[in-house]
């Protein structure tokens, strides 16, 4: 795929952080659509501070304050940047021995989309193993082309050679292909059937000039015109250039082992190791090979069975853009949500970031957890539903104008599907995030908001605003790297509307800051539910493997379940022995569409009458920006047996749901049974809990994604409101 001829937005930006604190900078990467160094665009820069993301007109809209004593207004010249998508190999200058009188490129390859488009498998310079546009291999010899009679398959195991051998002043070129796919017949297996084979005789001069010259080895796609071009679509393995001299008995060859160096972006090659081969825009590694045998599912444990990388035409995980600009965080900026704003005077772009209190030194007693985690995990997520009829609205709410759907180019979300059918599994934010700009609409018909993570978290900011509740930020980046002490000296935490995606390091992190006297308010619902990986190289890039279980936007291969970066088990939390419940008392329990309903207070028990006081009605949130009501779309539950605490108590459940709303996978056994027993209707809904734990900290727990919109409405004067202010105030009141 060639992402030049994609959609591009007129100007665009992103960061190289999505966090900072005082003294750290932020390098701000910009982009004009059309504009060279001869005739950049200028573009002005100015801060704003971000207090709601929502353009609805019949909530708070779209708040923001100048933030122009931390920075002054700015003017830069932007070009327009390139960036192409495509995974592939490159080494440096393999130069094979002058005297050689064979030449062999081999590789094995397993394809995943026959599309009719040209593709390499490996190249050295002129010499290259490809698939034409009838899906057939063939190479191309000068004026000559060799091919095979019959096309590949998809989703089968093949070894691919090309073997030049001189003979006097002829060269003879033999071309071959070996199904070795386990679904074969063993009768067939290393049979004639099994063997294609083409052969042809070219002037042997031809070889001379081949090695008269140095080239890098191309591995997935091909170089032309100093241009990588026909990427492949595939997993491939043990790719291999090697010459031989017979008479003198010698040997040479580079080749590269994919089951080695499994976390990193580089291969050394298995013979000098003076040749490795660099992995652009990320791979995917730790796949199945071609002598995987269903008997071991970890990678660490037979790694010669998970020799194969899986490359795409449109992998794109992060750019490599130049720095515009840099802002440097003042030591007197207070934390809280910023937007870096960027206009031309006819477009313009808005990128978040968020100022976190430096670790130990908080400047308020409440800390708002900021999952960029999530963020990045759904960074571009092209909905399946979106068509241009969403842009009426758009236009209506003067809401953010781009769509990842308009602008795949750009690099899509994990929860979507590269052009092969298989799941996107990495991410980053160091690309243009479309759905990571205050005013962006997840839903573009709902008859809400609708909105989801960046712009829906924002009704919580806007509220602790609206409440005189100063506040500092953490993300789930600085929980993964600086631990508990990151929000150990804070008495609230409150996390947003969908803290789903975590490592384990930062849920080590809440898990430590609750045992230690700290309270946490989880005010979403699907929390704490996906592990994923950080890349050791490459910090900014997430990995996820959904593995077995969970609702999840496509499936993991069996067998790779493994992540690359870090080597461990991919999939739910839940699965790796730590489900939602044990830290916060509630986990996934049931999805429906984009609506909510209301809670039913159910204790009346006067020991917790502090959390109602101002609340006249037992029916709570039956209103919300999100959905409509504070209880919708992904519902949490407690679950005495998956770990919610024996001393919680189940204050209000929700009601009311609609028949959209199912199940998660994972609490199923039959279309009867389910794993707790009980009916499945008597499972969808939602709690609100309490508890506390022995060292002195409490949770409040609320298992709803749509809780959050409803503290804004009528100018946040409501049930809601007031149930979460009782729990905040009591809280830090030491009532």
């Amino acid at each position: 795929m060639d992402s030049s001829r994609q959609r591009r937005a007129p100007l665009i930006g992103y960061s190289d952080r999505l966090s900072a604190s005082a003294g750290e900078t932020i390098e701000f990467k910009l982009s004009a659509d059309g504009a060279d160094r001869t005739t950049p665009r200028q573009v002005r820069s100015w801060l704003m501070h971000c207090i709601c993301a929502d353009p609805n007109p019949a909530g708070p809209g779209i708040i923001e304050r100048s933030a122009g004593d931390w920075y002054e207004d700015s003017e830069h010249a932007v070009v327009e940047q390139a960036f192409q998508a495509g995974s592939c190999g490159t080494s440096p200058n393999v130069e094979l021995p002058s005297d050689a009188t064979i030449i062999e490129l081999s590789a094995i390859i397993w394809p995943t989309l026959l599309d009719g488009s040209s593709q390499c498998i490996l190249s050295w310079g002129a010499l290259a193993l490809c698939i034409n546009d009838d899906n057939i291999l063939f190479v191309q010899l000068g004026e000559r082309v060799l091919c095979l009679a019959e096309p590949l398959s998809e989703r089968r195991w093949f070894r691919v050679e090309l073997i030049l051998q001189r003979k006097g002043v002829q060269l003879e070129a033999i071309l071959q292909q070996f199904s070795i796919d386990k679904s074969v017949p063993a009768d067939h297996q290393g049979g004639s059937a099994d063997c294609k084979r083409s052969a042809t005789v070219i002037d042997a001069a031809q070889l001379d000039l081949l090695l008269a010259d140095a080239h890098r080895v191309v591995v997935a796609a091909r170089q032309i015109d100093g241009r990588l071009q026909q990427y492949y679509n595939g997993k491939l393995e043990a790719p291999c250039i090697r010459a031989t001299n017979p008479l003198q008995d010698r040997t040479w060859s580079v080749s590269w082992d994919f089951s080695r160096d499994m976390h990193s972006r580089t291969v050394a090659d298995c013979e000098s190791r003076e040749l490795p081969l660099t992995l652009h825009n990320l791979p995917t590694r730790a796949m199945t090979g071609s002598q995987w045998q269903g008997d071991e599912m970890c990678w660490r444990h037979a790694a010669e069975q998970y020799a194969a990388i899986h490359f795409h035409d449109d992998d794109l995980v992060a750019f490599n853009w130049s720095s515009t600009f840099s802002f440097t965080v003042p030591d007197d900026m207070p934390s809280g949500i910023y937007v870096m704003r960027i206009s031309d005077g006819d477009h313009d772009d808005a990128m978040p970031f968020f100022v976190c209190a430096p670790a130990g030194k908080p400047g308020n007693r409440i800390c708002m957890l900021v999952p960029t985690f999530t963020y990045a995990i759904y960074g571009n997520h092209a909905r399946p539903d979106w068509h241009p009829g969403w842009q009426q609205r758009i236009e209506d709410w003067n809401a953010y104008p781009c769509n990842p759907a308009e602008y795949p180019g750009y690099g899509l979300s994990t929860y979507n599907h590269h052009r092969d059918g298989s799941g996107i599994c990495h991410a980053s934010h160091r690309r243009p995030l479309f759905n990571l700009r205050p005013g962006y609409s997840t839903f573009g018909e709902s008859s809400c908001s609708g909105l989801r993570h960046f712009q829906a978290d924002s009704h919580l900011w806007a509220w602790l605003d609206a409440m005189n509740l100063g506040f500092d930020v953490i993300t789930d980046r600085e929980l993964h790297e600086q631990g508990v002490a990151c929000i150990a000296a804070y008495d609230v935490l409150l996390t947003s509307s969908h803290p789903e995606y975590h490592t384990m390091e930062s849920l080590d992190a809440l898990q430590q800051y609750r045992d230690g006297g700290g309270h946490l308010s989880y005010l979403g619902g699907n929390g704490f539910y996906w592990r994923i990986a950080v890349h050791p190289e490459q910090a900014d890039v997430l990995e996820i493997r959904r593995a077995e279980a969970g609702i999840r936007a496509w499936a993991s291969e069996p067998g790779e379940y493994y992540h690359a970066f870090d080597g461990q088990y991919g999939g739910l939390w839940r699965r790796n022995g730590r489900p939602p419940q044990r830290l916060c008392g509630l986990g996934f329990s049931a999805q429906g569409e984009f609506n909510g309903s209301h809670y039913r207070r159910c204790n009346h028990d006067p020991a917790f009458d502090w959390i109602f006081r101002g609340i006249d009605s037992n029916i709570i949130g039956d209103f919300g920006l999100s959905g409509g009501g504070a209880a919708g779309f992904e519902l949490d539950r407690a679950d005495y047996r998956l770990g919610t605490p024996t001393n919680a108590t189940i204050l209000a459940t929700s009601e009311g749901h609609g028949d959209d709303f199912i199940l998660v996978p994972e609490e199923m056994l039959t279309h009867l049974t389910t794993l707790p027993g009980a009916p499945t209707e008597e499972l969808l809904h939602a709690n609100i809990i309490w508890f506390e734990v022995a060292g002195g900290g409490s949770v409040f727990a609320v298992g709803s994604i749509t809780f959050c919109g409803s503290l804004p409405c009528n100018d946040f004067d409501n049930p809601v409101s007031r149930l979460l202010l009782n729990v905040v105030e009591h809280v830090l009141h030491n009532e």
